[in-house]
């Protein structure tokens, strides 16, 4: 009998990025990519129409944040594994996606054995992180021994901080975390505290100095 393929969704807002992905994993006769989308909205849609055992889920996408989507597919499709690539490796980004939920955190600079490597080490069930993406998960544990406070936001004010400078206001960042805008203005403050930051400027500057988003977006 035929080995049952892995099935991947590719999620990527750059052409070139799923064509190369889909080239890479399918050059492997145990991986098969049965679809592709390019934005959060996309993917969900994708999956509810096919369900894959593995997302390729990029962060920096136009619409529903990669954070978003996760949850999502948490609650609809909770066997389905999600592996977040990404080109960026900041604490403040990757922790939230791993809290919330994803299977596995990869750099794009990684190479093509890695890529296939966490496709199907996602879908046996456990976790693949990308050597410089652990290092940072264990650094992050030391929270509660550092001076340093980045590392100790929560996962909450981590949300709130990217959301903010994304331009979106206290009340929208309550819609989409689905918390009252009160509870967000008390995330935003001690997110603010523990950052120093002093006003919407900052944390803009903040986000864009430790690539949180994309400024040409």
């Amino acid at each position: 009998m035929a080995q049952e393929k892995i099935r991947v969704l590719v999620v990527d807002d750059h052409a070139l990025v799923r064509a190369g992905l889909k080239a890479i994993l399918e050059m492997h006769d145990d991986i098969e990519v049965v679809g592709e989308a390019a934005d959060g909205a996309e993917a969900l849609q994708r999956v509810q129409e096919k369900p894959p055992d593995v997302v390729i889920l990029d962060v920096m996408m136009p619409g529903l944040t990669a954070l978003s989507v996760l949850r999502q597919l948490r609650k609809t499709h909770p066997m389905v594994r999600v592996l977040i690539l990404s080109q960026y490796g900041h604490p403040a980004q990757v922790l939230p996606l791993l809290e919330s939920g994803a299977s596995g955190y990869l750099l794009k600079e990684a190479s093509d054995v890695d890529v296939v490597r966490a496709v199907r080490v996602v879908h046996e069930g456990k976790t693949y992180l990308y050597p410089p993406i652990a290092k940072l998960v264990v650094d992050a544990l030391a929270c509660g021994h550092t001076n340093d406070p980045e590392r100790c936001l929560t996962l909450r004010e981590r949300e709130v901080l990217i959301l903010v400078a994304q331009g979106y206001t206290n009340k929208e960042i309550a819609r989409i975390l689905g918390i009252s805008p009160k509870t967000v203005d008390v995330h935003r403050t001690r997110m603010m505290k523990k950052l120093n930051l002093h006003n919407v400027a900052d944390i803009v500057r903040y986000a864009v100095r430790h690539r949180l988003i994309d400024p040409w977006a």
